[in-house]
């Protein structure tokens, strides 16, 4: 087991409950401590250390990490797209000053690395659609992505001057079967697994040739533990790395669920989370990530919904 004190901070959100576990399995579960402002998850309890902590308070979090000897901050907490426009201060306040507040004391108690999660919701409508690359033009219009791009540059600000190793990648929308979705513009394709199963219809909130960016959980918590296991030196890029596992629309996975489900059916309804979506690319160009740290995603659409069900 390597020498390392981890704290996951919002240990209980979509991507937390799975990180956690996976690197508890690295690190040795009494290493990986678990937090959450909220209940710790089901899938948590009983396999490692947990501490109820509100990233907002930095005194606390500074006491935990001086206490806990933690050497790695994973910081998870965040209000994400959908659920952000609807309290566009709360979601600022929360995901600028959770960052700035673990940054700091990264810097004061000299951490050997951080991990922030960005998105791909820092793109925006005059983003390129196809294929949208490293660096390009980043105009985001909502509260969510330009937090995350705001975000972005101060990672980069404290690793230029400050030598704090912050580590970052843009996710896709995520598709977990462990855990509920958190109210993301992409949730809909976590949503038509369970109500496919429970009622074999599904009522989508996107229009049904809406492609948008996804990956499967599993490829995004290894690229997670693959970019923060790579040598400093191979990471090249310090605001956060595109990251692209398949792209499909609605009706794309709607097809592949009827392979698993016969006689279902589903319609659309499109609502306020349209307009999110019709401002993000429907593709992303990961190659500097290929490039720098060696990624590679496993699964596709159809690989993915076969899993889904096995595990649902």
């Amino acid at each position: 087991m390597k020498q390392e004190k981890i704290l996951v901070i919002g240990a209980s959100g979509q991507i937390g409950v799975e990180l956690t576990l996976a690197l508890r399995k690295i690190y040795g579960a009494a290493n990986v401590i678990a937090s959450d402002l909220r209940e710790q998850n089901e899938l948590l309890i009983g396999n490692g250390p947990f501490v109820s902590l509100d990233v907002m308070n930095k005194e606390m979090l500074h006491v935990q990490v001086i206490r806990q000897n933690v050497t790695q901050i994973y910081l998870l907490a965040a209000i994400l797209s959908a659920t952000g426009e609807k309290n566009p201060h709360l979601a600022w306040n929360l995901n600028m000053q959770s960052l700035l507040n673990v940054l700091d004391i990264a810097k004061e108690e000299k951490l050997h690395k951080v991990y922030w999660p960005s998105s791909i919701a820092v793109f925006g409508p005059t983003s390129p659609k196809q294929n949208c690359p490293q660096q390009t033009i980043i105009e985001p219009t909502t509260v969510y992505g330009i937090s995350k791009y705001a975000g972005e540059f101060w990672c980069n600000y404290f690793y230029n001057k400050y030598n704090v190793d912050i580590r970052s990648l843009r996710y896709p929308g995520l598709i977990s079967y462990k855990s509920a979705p958190g109210g993301g513009t992409t949730d809909y394709a976590v949503e038509i697994f369970h109500e496919a199963l429970a009622e074999k219809t599904y009522e989508c909130f996107l229009d049904k040739d809406t492609y948008l960016p996804m990956m499967y959980m599993p490829d995004a918590i290894r690229a997670t533990i693959e970019l923060m296991e790579a040598p400093a030196e191979k990471i090249c890029v310090r605001t956060s790395y595109n990251l692209a596992g398949m792209s499909f629309s609605p009706e794309e996975i709607g097809n592949e669920v009827k392979k698993h489900v016969p006689g279902f059916t589903m319609t659309y309804k499109p609502d306020y989370r349209q307009q999110i979506a019709n401002s993000w690319p429907q593709s992303i160009d990961d190659s500097v990530a290929q490039k720098d740290w060696g990624w590679k995603p496993e699964y596709d659409l159809e690989k993915m919904t076969e899993d889904m069900f096995t595990n649902l």
